[in-house]
């Protein structure tokens, strides 16, 4: 119970007083992380709304596949793209190992199956009949698409908001293809791992807490979105 107070006040005078070094991990946490989630939204809604509507053999694979990548373990994804990005590796002439670049694309291939997989519920909730109408009016694929992307977009928010919870939660991964390296690849879940490494767990707790608050106030700023959308109609 001391260390979590300990850990308390500690987050609150790193808070209070702007900590040059937390402030920098803080804001290079929401870059890496908000980056991943923007990738992983332009693949996985689009995505999830193909395989929400489409019918073709191998579909039922597919979309088993994406819900087993919701719960893909964040120390293969790392595992997978640091052999990529390797010196080595096919792609090691990029120079992307231990840069945030990689972390992006080891958190962005992360959320990815976890917005597809809310976004695939999120299309299948609508009324079959919408798809059919809009098309009868004479609407595109692509307008169809908008239209259907509009009348889900609280359960899309959703999707941004859990694929968001999983690429900044995320520790394993980013240590892997980003090193946690002081002033270049550090962010928070690392740097807490660093802390409790060193036995400063009031430190570490607190690096965890000013994570749990930045995530928090994420969420429920689109939380508050969601609902207030929700009250209008």
């Amino acid at each position: 119970m001391d260390t979590l107070l300990e850990g308390l006040r500690q987050a609150i005078w790193l808070l209070v007083h702007l900590d040059a070094t937390v402030v920098e991990i803080t804001l290079r946490t929401l870059q890496v992380s908000g980056v991943a989630t923007l990738a992983a939204l332009v693949v996985g809604v689009p995505l999830g709304t193909y395989l929400a509507q489409a019918r073709f053999p191998g579909r039922r694979l597919l979309v088993s596949l994406v819900n087993t990548g919701m719960g893909l373990p964040p120390v293969v994804v790392g595992l997978f793209v640091a052999l990529m990005l390797w010196r080595s590796g096919p792609f090691g002439q990029l120079g992307l190992i231990y840069t945030p670049a990689a972390m992006v694309i080891a958190q962005a291939i992360i959320a990815t199956p976890i917005i597809t997989g809310v976004s695939i519920a999120a299309i299948q909730q609508l009324d079959p009949r919408l798809r059919l109408q809009l098309l009868g009016l004479g609407a595109s694929r692509g307008q169809v698409a908008l239209i259907m992307w509009w009348e889900a977009r609280r359960s899309l928010l959703v999707a941004a908001m859990a694929g968001f919870g999983g690429a900044i939660s995320e520790v394993g991964a980013s240590i892997m293809v980003g090193g946690n390296i002081a002033g270049q690849t550090r962010v928070l879940t690392t740097a807490a791992v660093l802390e409790m490494s060193k036995g400063n767990f009031d430190r570490a707790m607190a690096l965890g807490l000013i994570l749990l608050f930045l995530s928090f106030s994420i969420t429920l700023g689109a939380t508050w979105l969601q609902q207030s959308e929700r009250d209008k109609r």
